[in-house]
């Protein structure tokens, strides 16, 4: 027996209302899906909130067919606070996470402060977030990484090719030319033991 529609869009399946002319508001079935997905992908890692809504509005758009961009910015901003909502997104803390992250992995200020920047987060939780970190301790992480300055290799020839090339990947990775000379004039041992104290901090 067909359902007379007479009685409104109430009356249709949410498979049927996802049928009819996109409107300014998304429909039921759009609105539970946004905070699946959006679950779904908190769980899975830490993502800024501007991640989190495109994220979103790239999925809606293959999940939904005619879905108009009024209703692809309405459930983005509903992803984003179901997140906010339920604790699992936070810009300041994921800026902080993720700078701690970065700088023990021998990332410089300059390129931190550039990657939270393409997520969306704010110049000010970026500063805040820069803070405690020191370029100094992060540039000596990456010598060690690159086998640089005094983490070089005995049987590697140092000549002024190898010279130019270390100073140019301190420069390629954000650190000033001042912080890559006091790494490259460090001895091996003094490094080791300023990382090895940092691991006690």
């Amino acid at each position: 027996m067909t359902r007379r529609r007479t009685e409104g869009h109430d009356a249709l399946t949410e498979d049927e209302q996802d049928l009819l002319p996109a409107t300014d508001q998304p429909t039921p079935r759009m609105l539970s899906w946004v905070r699946n997905s959006a679950a779904y992908r908190l769980a899975r890692k830490m993502m800024s909130e501007r991640e989190l809504g495109e994220a979103i509005a790239k999925k809606a758009r293959e999940k939904f067919e005619d879905i108009s961009e009024a209703q692809i910015a309405a459930l983005s901003a509903a992803a984003v606070e179901f997140g906010k909502q339920m604790r699992a997104l936070d810009d300041v803390a994921y800026a902080e996470i993720r700078t701690r992250s970065s700088a023990r992995s021998g990332k410089s200020k300059r390129v931190i402060a550039r990657k939270l920047k393409d997520k969306g987060i704010d110049r000010e939780i970026i500063d805040g977030a820069l803070a405690e970190t020191d370029d100094f301790v992060a540039a000596l992480i990456f010598a060690r990484k690159r086998a640089f300055g005094p983490f070089r290799r005995l049987d590697v020839a140092f000549d002024e090719k190898r010279h130019a090339k270390e100073f140019s990947a301190f420069a390629r990775n954000g650190f000033s030319f001042e912080i890559g000379r006091k790494v490259m004039e460090m001895d091996r041992e003094t490094a080791e033991d300023l990382l090895n104290d940092q691991r006690l901090v």
